[in-house]
């Protein structure tokens, strides 16, 4: 797989993370992927969790992934985001650092690292 179908993969599963498009967002998954918060905590196993998991995520009003920085090392996309979120006391913004594995044009794996919620009292 070539550098540029790498981005272009994370860069799509992230337009259609931001459009809150489920089936677009998801198809760009293999059906046994994994999510992980960093370094090995499980919090989706398989497609339909994943799915279901962003459902729900997707349900937010201000929900929003700005992408800061973007590297490709071997079969792996590293990206930087700031994400707008809506808690429950409120909206605000976390640091995401997120790696995706990549393999056969499909996420495999995903690897979140999430700062602490700054809240913004608007």
């Amino acid at each position: 797989m070539k550098e540029e179908d790498k981005i272009t993969i994370i860069a799509n599963q992230l337009i259609a993370y931001n459009e809150k498009n489920i089936d677009r967002f998801i198809s760009y998954w293999d059906e046994n992927a994994k999510v992980y918060l960093q370094p090995d905590n499980l919090i989706a196993d398989g497609i339909e969790e994943i799915r279901n998991r962003h459902i729900e995520r997707f349900k937010e009003k201000d929900l929003f992934a700005k992408l800061i920085s973007r590297y490709v090392i071997d079969n792996k996309v590293v990206d930087i985001e700031i994400v707008t979120r809506n808690f429950p006391e409120g909206k605000g913004f976390v640091d995401v650092l997120a790696i995706y594995e990549l393999k056969n044009f499909k996420i495999m794996n995903a690897w979140f690292m999430i700062g602490k919620p700054k809240i913004v009292n608007l």
